[in-house]
């Protein structure tokens, strides 16, 4: 089959999907301009602080891509490349979409407040703080993840680093540049990126070269050390901006890649279907390998984290979240060509070599050398633009894990006082949390168990959504039947783990615990909501 026809098929869906079932989406909340979003009621010039509508998309965006929907469908190419395509389409559309765009809405008809706030409202306060540990635990696994894998390209690719670091840099100056001297945003942006092409040179040129034995320690150390200062300055300074300019790298990889595949046209090298494989069957190891391209629970803590409290209206709300998940789609179909228009023996040879980034990178560097671009630096800009991925995802979960921590420490009046309520105490709680599993030596074994976390996370995201919408008597089958079969699939990933870690050929009794933790937090979790929604009342409400 062509490539170009799959890329094409998935397009088209895509776009139909935003005009069509987003437009659904947005009635079925009763999307309103005119109402006054919490970035503007509750503004503190911190976290609550509006953005515009193109700035909001490349945070949310850049936020939300991270690495994982390109590592998770060339990993899951195992089973065969029409169940991956169609999990990718159809998960985003159905699943991810509304996930994404209903958390973000649910946030902001509560005034800005997170999902474990709205969980607290309807379901209780011993449901909140279950879900505050339960996504904060899944917050340090990602950040331990991230961080590994960023000090891993940093050192393969010294000269991502330099342009990295640069690029920190260079994002502070356009946040100051379009929120504090108040210059034009296209202007500001023009001049960022071509600073950002100026970047990516000089890093070229000048590679952060460390000691072979040492380098491993100092750039963890360094990106730890970093991140606690994106969590704690104002949003504006870093993450906003940072974010915004790194969705350029993401818009460029997709353009440049999407239109290499149309021109190129390769034809599809890799098995159709298999329902089992050396990582298991089919289901539901599939969907949680996948994980990112279809549907995220970090996404949920990303919408109701961050972009809620810098939505400036709610028409942005439909392209920030509902585009947004499309958009990853979209990535995560184009990852899945780059694995599986080569051989079955490449696949397997350069997946042992450079794992699903190298395949990536690779076929990135392949497809845009057929517009005229040289193969090497099609692959170094695609290295850079996985670097700059991975570093919005690691700034975001730590910022959220700041949150939630904030929130769980709140006094009875819902507010932080004293030391113990700062936002250098909680993110310092975090950073340290994380620090303890990436020294831990046990990196090969966290991304598993991050996947299946990540999605049973999202079902708890649209449990909230559902007994939200049930109490209010509102229409709620588009994240009810969605909700369903997630924890489906992760309750029984879960259960496949438990043995895998307690007696399979894998033991790992850390990491059975944290199964079994968060196994038991979503039973009792699902048990609470059950609860709530049997005393619902029938008098209808309104999505206000």
């Amino acid at each position: 089959m062509p490539a170009a026809l799959l890329l094409g098929i998935a397009l088209i869906a895509l776009i139909a999907a935003y005009i069509l079932y987003g437009g659904f989406l947005a009635r079925t909340f009763n999307i309103d301009g005119s109402k006054t979003t919490p970035a503007h009621t509750k503004s503190d010039g911190v976290d609550y602080v509006p953005a515009k509508p193109p700035v909001l998309m490349g945070h949310h965006f850049a936020s939300i891509a991270g690495a994982a929907p390109i590592i998770g469908p060339i990993f899951a190419v195992a089973f065969g490349w029409i169940p991956v395509f169609l999990w990718i389409v159809f998960g985003s559309i159905f699943l991810g979409g509304a996930h994404d765009f209903s958390s973000l809405m649910a946030s902001i008809r509560h005034g800005g407040k997170t999902i474990g706030e709205v969980i607290e409202e309807h379901i209780g306060k011993t449901g909140k703080r279950l879900f505050i540990l339960f996504a904060w635990s899944v917050l340090i696994l990602i950040i331990a993840v991230f961080v590994n894998a960023i000090t891993a390209v940093f050192k393969a690719n010294p000269s991502t680093a330099t342009a990295s670091i640069l690029f920190i840099g260079i994002a502070v100056f356009f946040g100051l540049a379009v929120n504090k001297f108040k210059l034009p945003l296209l202007i500001s942006s023009i001049v960022g990126v071509l600073l950002l092409c100026v970047c990516v040179m000089i890093g070229m040129q000048f590679p952060i070269l460390l000691p072979e034995g040492q380098a491993d320690l100092i750039w963890k150390l360094v990106l730890f050390a970093y991140v606690f200062v994106a969590s704690v300055v104002p949003v504006w300074i870093l993450l906003q901006p940072r974010d915004y300019l790194c969705s350029f790298l993401l818009y460029g990889i997709l353009i440049a890649g999407g239109v290499g595949i149309f021109v190129a046209n390769p034809t599809v090298q890799a098995p159709a279907f298999s329902m089992n494989t050396n990582i298991g069957f089919i289901f539901p190891i599939l969907f949680v390998t996948v994980a990112c391209g279809a549907i995220s629970g970090f996404h949920s803590l990303v919408s109701s984290g961050t972009t809620a409290k810098q939505l400036s209206s709610e028409n942005d709300a439909k392209p920030v979240a509902y585009g947004s998940m499309l958009i990853e789609g979209f990535l995560a179909v184009v990852a899945l060509i780059t694995a599986i228009t080569i051989l079955q023996s490449d696949y397997i040879s350069q997946l042992a070599a450079g794992g699903p980034i190298g395949i990536f990178s690779n076929g990135i560097g392949r497809f845009m050398a057929t517009i005229g671009i040289p193969e090497h630096a099609g692959v170094t800009f695609a290295a850079l633009a996985i670097s700059a991925f991975a570093l919005t995802t690691l700034d975001t979960a730590t910022r959220l894990g700041r949150f939630l921590l904030q929130e769980l420490l709140e006094n009875e009046e819902g507010k932080n006082t004293g030391v113990l309520g700062s936002r250098y105490f909680a993110t310092f709680v975090t950073i340290t949390a994380a620090m303890v599993l990436t020294f831990s030596g046990k990196q090969g074994e966290l991304w598993p168990l991050f996947g299946a976390s990540n999605q049973l996370l999202a079902s708890v995201a649209l449990l909230a959504v559902t007994v939200w919408l049930a109490k209010i008597q509102r229409k709620n089958w588009f994240v009810k039947y969605p909700m369903y079969f997630m924890f489906s699939v992760t309750l029984t990933a879960f259960a496949l783990k438990v043995q895998q870690y307690g007696w399979g050929a894998n033991k790992n009794l850390p990491l059975m615990v944290i199964s079994i933790m968060l196994l038991v937090l979503s039973i009792i979790l699902i048990i609470s909501a059950w609860r709530s929604m049997r005393g619902i009342d029938s008098v209808k409400g309104e999505i206000e």
